[in-house]
Order: C-alpha cells, then structure tokens, then sequence
C-alpha cells in the first residue's frame, strides 16, 4: 500500500468547496500510483464540515477509511497551535469531525491552543499525532519541550520541504526522529494533482484501520519512496495552485479548466 500522509481536498482554504475538484483530486491520486491518502485537511478552511459529509455520503466505508474509486482516504486534520507550527492528526471520520468542532473556538490566528493543550484534547481520542513539516519556517516545533515532542506518533518528512532542500531537510528530519526515537513518515503536502507521488510510504500490505497503520509505523514496517521527478512536480504544483487561485479572483470557473 502506497499512502501520502499529507493532503488537501481543497485547493486554498479561503475557496469554496467544489465536489467537482475533490473528486478530481482523487482520481488523480489514484492515477499516479497511490493506493491511500490521508485526508489532513486544514483545521479552519472554509466548509471543512462540507468535505467530510460529502465523502461520508458518496463513498463506500472500509473500516477506518473510504474508498473512492479505489483510492483509500483515511480522514484527517491538520491544526496551527500557538507556538508557530502544524500538527497532524488521522483517525475515524467521527473524531476528526467532533474534535474539529471542539476547536471552533480556536480557529482564527491569535486563538490557536498551545501544544500542550491541543495533545492533551487529541489524547482523549484514539488518533495519530504527527508534525507537520517540522523544520519549515515560521514554525517552532523542535523547540518545544521533549516531553511535549514525545507525543508525537511521527514527522512529516514533507514534500514540499524535500524539493526546496531535499538533504538539509533529510538531515533535519531524520535526525529529530531519530534523537527522539519517533518515526518519519513522508507526505506531498499537495492542495492539487501534480504533487501526488513526489513522495510516499510504502506499506507491505493493506491497512483500513487507524491503530493498524499506527502499529506500522511505529514498528517500521515501511519504507519512504522519493520520486526523481520530485522538485519539478512540486515546482510545476505550485505554478498550477498560483495560477488557479487567479483565475477564481478573476472570476472564473477553476474547476472547470481542470475537468473540461
């Protein structure tokens, strides 16, 4: 099982949401080879309730996670906390819901909960826990406590940060792992389809359920595929998402130049 730890359904948080785009989405995920995503939609993006329901009543449920076309989504989250930094979080479509609505109050900038608040409401529910690209700029998780980075289930070793600066970032990564004993895991980190495959964790087998894939990872059982194709995806993705977002504040139809 192929999976991208990091994704988006949405192409910015401020944009509506288009089931016609997500559904997109998907299917080319599907088509660059991934067997699952999870789903780690910003935590405040604009109908993130919208997403959830809409794959809810349009996919078929496998345990833990939906199958779109043959693509497997696990749900998820990912959440700013007070200190500067993204954190991600994967469970059941139920929790991720809930503990979106628990943080209503914290949604806008100067609101977000310090870490330290924020592990102890996602430890009372069976989820992952991850660090978003820990070592991108503005963020300030490797300097939080060790006891509070302890409770981390795994780092992102992002996609985007890879193709900016793929050893420094492989050096940085791994080594916090590693001092830490935590597990790295690999995510695109894409809000549309040319980052898809840039990277990805290689599983043995397939996993639906969130405690499985949370056993595998913390036991090792995977690898971490880089594409060689890794920078221009991200830089071609990132061209693409500018573009996009234009022509929606220009007024027109982004969808449409995508799926017509």
């Amino acid at each position: 099982m192929k999976i991208d730890f990091h994704t988006h359904g949405k192409l910015a948080k401020k944009l509506p949401f288009s089931k016609v785009y997500t559904n997109w989405l998907f299917g080319e995920a599907k088509q660059a080879g991934l067997d699952a995503i999870c789903l780690t939609e910003h935590f405040n993006t604009l109908g993130f309730d919208q997403v959830y329901e809409y794959i809810r009543e349009n996919f078929q449920r496998d345990q833990d996670t939906f199958l779109a076309e043959g693509l497997r989504i696990f749900p998820g989250m990912e959440t700013d906390i007070a200190e500067g930094g993204h954190v991600l979080t994967i469970g059941t479509m139920e929790d991720i819901l809930e503990l979106n609505r628990r943080l209503e109050p914290h949604k806008e900038k100067g609101k977000f909960l310090p870490f330290c608040e924020l592990i102890a409401l996602f430890r009372e529910y069976p989820v992952m826990v991850g660090a978003g690209h820990p070592f991108r700029e503005g963020g300030h998780i490797p300097e939080l406590p060790r006891e509070l980075l302890l409770q981390f289930d795994f780092l992102d070793l992002n996609g985007k940060d890879l193709a900016e600066e793929k050893e420094e970032t492989q050096r940085k990564v791994y080594g916090l792992g590693q001092e830490l004993g935590i597990p790295v895991v690999s995510g695109s980190d894409t809000h549309q389809a040319f980052q898809y495959g840039c990277v990805c964790t290689r599983f043995s087998r397939t996993i639906s359920r969130t405690e499985d894939l949370k056993a595998a990872v913390r036991d090792g059982r995977y690898e971490i595929q880089i594409s060689s194709n890794l920078s221009f995806q991200v830089k071609t993705a990132g061209t693409l998402k500018r573009a996009l977002k234009e022509i929606h504040s220009l007024g027109g139809d982004y969808v449409s130049v995508l799926t017509q």
